[in-house]
């Protein structure tokens, strides 16, 4: 059994969202109907209190419209999000702020989500004053104090974003997210942009937060060493679906799922004195068009008549492990 099964903190089911394509190309061939592109199809998945969940996959996968649609920043078609037994959709007023305190999301580029006109010391103190989480008269020891949380010097709150480096900013990021103490953080390509030595830095800090502040992460990330090092679980999405879930390190160790073995045949390698990776095979199908059966077929080395007219269910396949295969089981 899972161990953080009986402590769920949040729970999508059936989570759908499409976007229609009312101009453009797309639009003008498809013969007045109006496409859509489905980046959540059906996604289930839930998480524990301080547990870290990992999701993977290639860019249009639907990774950044799941962390966004968590918060309410997209709209859903359908599916249900439920945190802490409440169902998301559902809150308004005070009850959605309070929701929104507890589920913070962290974005890829700190330097778009921090005003270049406020002052570090001064984006985390409007953060604290929004959610009154001190009086006043404490607000400047509770910004050193989250400064220090994250490895920066007190003295960066005098200074402006774009004083900082990218590492330094994506800390400030942390704590303006810290400052309200949520209880999950929900970090979409984090360290993406970031230098190799500084994305290292970044995850161990937030593996200390977890372990210091007992904080349920989503952890949203194309780079799967970086993954294998932080994660409890992973979920692997293809074209807005998941094709495999499970532990990380049994996913690591026999993926169930050729999608998934592919993208661990893609993460570099050492060996002779230099990296190697195997390129993942074929283009990524368009989400404008998907093919029949599974998704994946035109990708796949194991495809067979079936998958090309037969889309597989998610389905169990071992100890708390699931895939949407039809070669798995």
């Amino acid at each position: 059994m899972n161990a953080f099964a009986a402590t769920k903190l949040l729970a999508a089911e059936n989570l759908t969202r499409a976007f229609p394509i009312r101009h453009g190309l797309a639009a003008l061939l498809s013969g007045g109907h109006s496409p859509a592109i489905r980046a959540l199809n059906g996604v289930s998945f839930s998480i524990g209190a301080g547990e870290t969940l990992a999701v993977v996959g290639e860019s249009g996968c639907g990774k950044s419209t799941l962390a966004r649609a968590l918060v309410r920043l997209i709209a859903l078609d359908a599916g249900r999000i439920i945190f802490d037994g409440e169902e998301v959709g559902a809150l308004a007023g005070a009850a959605l702020r309070r929701y929104h305190r507890r589920a913070q999301l962290v974005f890829q580029d700190p330097y778009s989500s921090l005003n270049p006109r406020m002052t570090v010391g001064e984006t985390l103190a409007e953060a604290l004053t929004v959610h009154r989480m001190v009086s006043p008269a404490g607000r400047a020891a509770r910004v050193a104090e989250l400064l220090g949380e994250v490895g920066l010097p007190a003295v960066a709150a005098a200074r402006l974003p774009h004083a900082l480096s990218g590492g330094q900013r994506q800390r400030v990021a942390l704590a303006r997210a810290l400052s309200v103490r949520p209880e999950i953080l929900i970090a979409d390509e984090i360290v993406s942009a970031l230098d190799v030595s500084v994305q290292a830095q970044i995850v161990n800090l937030l593996i200390d937060l977890q372990e210091r502040l007992g904080l349920a992460i989503l952890f949203i990330s194309h780079d799967l060493r970086i993954v294998r090092h932080i994660a409890h679980r992973v979920i692997v999405m293809y074209l807005g679906r998941i094709v495999e879930s499970g532990p990380a390190d049994a996913i690591f160790a026999e993926p169930m799922h050729p999608y998934t073995a592919a993208l661990l045949r893609a993460v570099p390698q050492i060996g002779a004195g230099r990296s190697k990776a195997i390129a993942l095979g074929g283009e990524l199908q368009s989400p404008l068009d998907l093919p029949s059966g599974c998704a994946f077929h035109p990708r796949c080395p194991h495809a067979m008549p079936r998958c090309r007219t037969e889309r597989p269910e998610l389905r169990p396949i071992a100890s708390g492990r699931l895939a949407a295969c039809h070669l798995s089981g």
